[in-house]
């Protein structure tokens, strides 16, 4: 089942408080199905490529993911193009009616794939902000009812010399902040920069993956929550 998307700083003390939230500290193993008796609700949490950009409907990557995890599973498309992890950014993520809808969901599952429009200099600029903010977007997703596991992806990869201000450069760098996060709150990873390695016909504009691109992301998400190899989606 598809939940169609919903258009609408201090660090030392955001981490002391987020690592005191019950049920915040989280292994990185696959969600364990067993434990819920209703279905499992999914939210993707991301800018223009979870959204969609670029790829016909039904073909962004919650779409794919959603028809390869089956009716047992619920997503939900939370995805808003141009938008920032930072709140200090052009766009913040945090600012958007998306990111209530996200929290509204109350999500078993919650799925972050932001920082791309951070690395844009006039966002990036503000780059010693980024693991404080991400720490704030955690913690508000920790406190939720459910408790969700979460999983931190890796932005995919930016090809050349990027476009419209969007560069690799600025995602290197992200990827050990990340990285950190993740190892200090036992929360998962999913290196969806990995997965384009040697890829870049997949990202035609340099940013946004196209159709292929988003099964590929579909798919690497799929098997970190369900640690199976992901079914072809055939859907067009």
């Amino acid at each position: 089942m598809f939940t169609s998307p919903v258009r609408a700083a201090a660090g030392v003390a955001v981490v002391s408080v987020l690592l005191a939230i019950p049920g915040t500290a989280q292994d990185t193993t696959p969600v364990a199905t067993a434990r819920y008796k209703a279905v499992i609700k999914v939210a993707c949490v991301g800018d223009s490529i979870t959204q969609g950009h670029g790829v016909p409907g039904g073909m962004a990557w919650p779409d794919q993911l959603a028809r390869m995890l089956g009716e047992k599973w619920t997503v939900g498309n939370f995805g808003i193009s141009g938008t920032t992890l930072m709140k200090s950014g052009d766009k913040p993520y945090q600012n958007e009616e998306a990111f209530k809808n996200a929290k509204s969901f109350n999500p078993d599952v919650v799925v972050i794939m932001l920082g791309t429009n951070d690395t844009k200099p006039g966002n990036w600029k503000d780059k010693a902000r980024f693991e404080a903010d991400y720490q704030d977007l955690l913690q508000q997703f920790a406190q939720l009812p459910g408790k969700p596991k979460t999983y931190l992806c890796y932005p995919a990869r930016v090809v050349g010399d990027g476009n419209w201000g969007i560069n690799e450069a600025g995602v290197q760098e992200e990827i050990p902040i990340i990285a950190k996060l993740a190892k200090e709150l036992k929360l998962g990873v999913i290196d969806i920069h990995a997965a384009f390695k040697d890829k870049d016909a997949l990202i035609p504009d340099k940013v946004h993956p196209n159709s292929e691109g988003a099964t590929l992301i579909a798919g690497t998400v799929y098997k970190a929550l369900t640690g199976k190899e992901a079914p072809a989606d055939t859907a067009k």
